[in-house]
This record gives structure tokens, C-alpha cells and sequence, in this order.
């Protein structure tokens, strides 16, 4: 059954999933098809037709189609509003977005057949409204094949819920908490969504830049932890909670006021801190209380690869996975694994889970490369393209890599990134002057699966995790002055662990590369400037090397410069 699952309605991280029952054909993230950042809109017919070209199909062969809860159209319900005072729905027609309506308070006024039509789906087809936090962490149990885990959630919100905790063992899945009825739904108990709002106080655009303040706190002092602290408790039952009246305004105007209080650093190193001692917590009361030693996390909490080391690196954890789409982008995954779940039942869904190889399921676009950089201005540089880029690269040029299928979720692995020598801590300032990003965020390295213990001290909990970019760990002290372009402050580095198997260019290059230098290790960062999405298209990428954001472009066709320039 070919399956269409759209994460949509939350106003940020839309994506179109297409999947043939438990095989994920393609995904594709809204902000790459309409190059805004982050961007969010409701069941976006260019998104959908993106995902529907990588995974080979047409609207037509949808046989089945998942959603997620958030805000919709108003044509999208019925109309119960005759009781509601007008002021009153005025209100939360505002917090919703003109002409939309908060759609999980009204799930039994919702008309599916609206949005089948909508979308361009049949009426008939079956339709499938997933749960937020309960799809986030099927994502996280499918693809770790474990027999028992803890599966812990943690974002800014979704379907009124901030935490869901559920434990997995003996075939069946547990559910030890949702929040959706204790503390109070509107009571603000989220943890994450006081990072986000630190990450406003300090200047910063919140459900964006939330890695800017993690890779800040390394350099400040948590001198407000405590102040922060005052307002957030772990009970004994596990759960975190916050005495905020309001979910927005209470809230927020502490963090404000704390950030005040100190420099943007400390700031940073403060709620980094109570992030940690929150959800380090908190689990650690529903491990005691299940025994288990696996975790299985996601949601947008856990794009924190801080606090994702220290759960790592906690007693008693044997290993951690968090899906690397951890935000919402990937509940269009998880929507279609709940479809799937309800639909076969837990003895089957279980059966067909497997370990997660590689998340390349956007389009592809190698056939296309050749034509769109035929230029006069640019030249093919002939020979072998992992070996030419190596030189380069030795030579201290910066290499952007666009190769495959483009990846799923917030981290360039290998098919959309920008490669370059960790020899010289210089490159980093090269690197953010010319894609104008923040200077004091580091830069991270991938290596290859048999250098990886060399260079890093791994955690077995972390390994993993590792293949994915998901977490950190520290770099071992005799490599740190070997490698200064991406070690952080800290001694930590955020690295992803390669395999052949996967993407033989991105591990050829890096062979070629140790052997000409001796360094087991490359610098890998997003194909992009500040503030703009991943490319997506050759178009794209060739844009980039022409306004010199790259020296050079590999792909299986070869290795590309502008002329003259080499």
C-alpha cells in the first residue's frame, strides 16, 4: 500500500513522506522544494509533488494518507461555533493564523473528506490523523531493533503535549506519561519551550537558531541555573513541571528577565544547564522504574547533541538512538509508522522493524548535473573526482559535496555538505565569512568507521547515534591540536561516523585525503548560507559555487570549478 504522510499545520519543519507500508520511499522537507527556511505550510502541493518524484510515484497511486494535528483551514471543520462567543473565537482564531483553527481542540468537528479533496486525494481514501508525541517516538522504536527501550519525547509542543514517556518490553508498548492531562493543558511546563525562549531573549529566532545557544553555553557560565530553577521540579514520579500560569507570556517574560541578568553566554550556559538536569532527571526516575538501559528519543529537545552525550553517558545506559529528523519533520515518518501500527497491529509492525542505514530519501538530481553545468565560465576538472578533491582539499580549498539522494532532516550527511581541511582553526573564519554564519559555532567532522576510536573517545551507548550527527562526544587530547577546525571549546566535537556502503564518494574522498595528510578527518557542514535551507537542485548548487561560497563542486559526474579560478 502506498502511503502519503504530511507533517504539516505547525507553522515550521513541514515535510511529504511517501512510503510503501514500511519501506520509506522518499522525504522531503518543505523549507528545500520552497527555499524558506524552516518553513511550515499546510499540506504544500509543491512539497508533496517533490516527494512523490523521488519515490517514483503519482498522486494517483496514494492508496492511504497520514496527517498530523495542528492548525487548518477553517473549511476543514464543521461548525460548532454557534456557541462560542464571538470575542472568544475571534481570539483563538488570532492565535491560530488568519483563517485557521486550532485543530486538536476540535478533532471531532474536523472533516477529513476536506482535506483528501484538498490535497487531491479521493475521498475515499483512508485517512489517518496521527498522535504528536506517540509518532515521535515510533520513529525512534522502529529503526533501533531493540527489545526493550524507554522511549522518551520533549519538544516546544504538539497536540497541547510537551512530554510523552513510553516503555516498550515483551512486544507490547507502555505508556507511562502524556502530559495532555497532568499538569493542566495550559499550565507551561515545558523545558523546551524555555529554550526556545532563551534563544529569543538573546536575539536569536526561536525553532531555528536553538543550536546557536548550544554551541554558546560552552563558552559562558550557568550563573543563572539556579534563578532558572526556581520555576521547574522533577516530582518523583518523573514527570517536570513549572508553576507558569500561561503557556506564552508568563513564561516568557522570565526568561527575559533572566537573560537580563547576565552576559548572553552565561545566559546560554544557564538553560543548557537546566535542560540537562531536567530531562537527565526525569529520565533517569523512569529508567529506575522500567530497568531499561536503551533509549529511544526524538522531538525537537533532542536536536540538542549536549544533552543527547550526557544521556549517552549516564550509569546504567547501554545504548541511545534519536531519529535524526528528531524534530517535526520527522512525524511525517512517524505518522506513517502509527498508520501502519493501527492498521497490522503490534505482532506485525514490530516484525518489520529494521536498523536505520541512511536517511538519503529527498530527490536526485546526478543526471541533471552535467547539463545545468555546462557554462563557459565553469570547467570540468578531468580524472578521478575523490582523488582531485583530496588535493584540493590538502591544498586547503573548500569542496562542496552534491551527490545522491539528498538527506532527511536538520544535518548535511554527506549528499548536500561542504567539505574541508580541520588542519588550519583559520578555515573556520573562511568558512563563516563566506556563507555569513555565526563565528563561535563549531564546525563538525566525519570519519571513517575504522579511524572513529582513534580520533574520538565513543561511548558504546553513543555509537550509534554517531552515524547520524546526533550527539557529541570528546575529542582524545592528542588529536585536539591536529584537528583545530572541529574541536570546540569544550573538548567535544559533534562527528559522523562513514561507511562505503552508504556513500562510497563521501568515504572515497576522505580515504584519498588521509592519504595524502595523514589526518583520518574532515570537516563537514551544510550546503548553505546563513539563513537559507539546504540546496536542494543544481540550480542551486551552482549558484553557490559562482557567488564563491565553495572553491569547488564534486558529484558522480565529476569535480566542477569556474574557469580560470582553479
Amino acid at each position: 500500500m502506498l502511503i502519503l504522510s504530511l507533517c504539516h499545520g505547525s507553522g515550521h519543519d513541514s515535510a511529504a513522506v511517501v512510503a510503501d507500508d514500511y519501506e520509506i520511499l522518499s522525504a522531503v522537507q518543505a523549507e528545500r522544494v520552497t527555499r524558506k527556511k524552516g518553513d511550515g505550510p499546510y499540506a504544500h502541493a509543491p512539497t508533496i509533488a517533490a516527494a512523490l518524484k523521488a519515490a517514483g510515484a503519482e498522486l494517483r497511486d496514494v492508496q492511504a494518507f497520514a496527517a498530523t494535528a495542528g492548525a487548518a483551514p477553517i473549511q476543514f471543520f464543521r461548525w460548532p461555533w454557534w456557541k462560542t462567543p464571538a470575542r472568544v473565537l475571534r481570539r483563538k482564531l488570532l492565535r491560530a493564523g488568519r483563517g485557521t483553527v486550532p485543530v486538536l481542540r476540535h478533532r471531532d468537528y474536523f472533516l477529513p473528506e476536506k482535506v483528501l479533496e484538498f490535497v487531491g486525494l479521493p475521498g475515499r481514501t483512508p485517512f489517518f490523523l496521527c498522535n504528536h508525541h506517540f509518532a515521535h517516538a515510533l520513529t525512534a522504536l522502529f529503526h533501533a531493533e531493540w527489545p526493550d527501550a524507554l522511549l522518551y519525547t520533549a519538544d516546544g509542543g504538539g497536540d497541547a503535549v510537551y512530554y510523552s514517556v513510553n516503555h516498550f518490553s515483551g512486544g507490547k508498548i507502555r505508556e507511562l506519561y502524556d502530559d495532555r492531562t497532568k499538569p493542566p493543558p495550559h499550565q507551561a511546563h515545558s523545558v523546551g519551550l524555555a529554550y526556545g525562549f532563551m534563544t529569543e531573549a538573546l536575539g536569536f529566532r526561536p525553532n531555528r537558531h536553538e543550536g546557536k545557544l548550544t554551541g554558546l553555553a560552552a563558552y559562558g557560565k550557568p550563573d543563572m541555573r539556579e534563578k532558572l530553577g526556581e520555576r521547574f521540579s522533577v516530582g518523583a514520579d518523573g514527570i517536570i513541571r513549572a508553576d507558569f500560569a500561561d503557556h506564552g507570556k508568563d513564561m516568557r517574560a522570565f526568561v527575559r528577565s533572566v537573560a537580563r541578568q547576565t552576559s548572553p553566554e552565561n545566559a546560554a550556559a544557564s538553560i543548557q544547564k537546566l535542560l540537562e538536569d531536567l530531562i537527565l532527571e526525569s529520565i533517569g526516575v523512569f529508567r529506575k522504574k522500567t530497568g531499561a538501559t536503551r533509549v529511544g528519543l526524538a522531538g525537537g529537545v533532542f536536536a540538542n547533541v549536549a544533552l543527547n552525550r550526557k544521556i549517552a553517558e549516564a550509569p546504567g545506559v547501554e545504548d541511545v538512538f534519536i531519529f535524526p529528523a528528531m524534530g517535526d519533520e520527522g512525524l511525517a515518518v512517524g505518522g506513517a509508522l502509527q498508520f501502519l501500527l493501527q492498521r497490522d497491529g503490534p505482532e506485525k509492525w514490530l516484525s518489520q522493524r529494521r536498523p536505520l542505514r541512511d536517511v538519503y530519501w529527498g530527490g536526485e538530481y546526478d543526471d541533471e548535473v552535467s547539463g545545468v553545468f555546462r557554462a563557459p565560465d565553469l570547467e570540468k576538472i578531468e580524472g578521478d573526482t575523490a582523488e582531485n578533491a583530496a588535493n584540493l582539499l590538502a591544498a586547503g580549498k573548500i569542496v562542496a559535496l552534491f551527490c545522491g539522494r539528498m538527506e532527511f532532516g536538520p544535518r548535511a550527511l554527506g549528499a548536500r555538505s561542504i567539505l574541508a581541511s580541520p588542519a588550519r582553526r583559520e578555515i573556520n573564519d573562511t568558512l563563516n565569512q563566506r556563507l555569513e554564519r555565526t563565528e563561535f559555532m563549531p564546525f563538525a567532522p566525519y570519519v571513517l568507521e575504522q579511524d572513529a576510536d582513534a580520533v574520538f573517545e565513543i561511548p558504546s551507548a553513543s555509537r550509534r547515534a554517531m552515524r547520524f550527527m546526533t550527539i557529541t562526544c570528546m575529542v582524545r587530547p592528542e588529536w585536539r591540536e591536529k584537528i583545530p577546525a572541529v574541536v570546540h571549546v569544550d573538548g567535544t566535537a559533534r562527528p559522523q561516523i562513514v561507511r562505503d556502503e552508504e556513500n562510497p564518494l563521501y568515504a572515497g574522498i576522505l580515504r584519498e585525503f588521509k592519504r595524502r595528510t595523514g589526518l583520518p578527518i574532515l570537516v563537514n557542514t551544510s550546503f548553505n548560507a546563513h539563513e537559507e535551507p539546504i540546496v536542494h537542485s543544481p540550480s542551486e548548487c551552482l549558484r553557490a559555487l559562482r557567488d564563491g561560497r565553495v572553491d569547488y563542486i564534486a558529484t558522480k559526474g565529476g569535480l566542477w570549478g569556474v574557469r580560470g579560478e582553479s
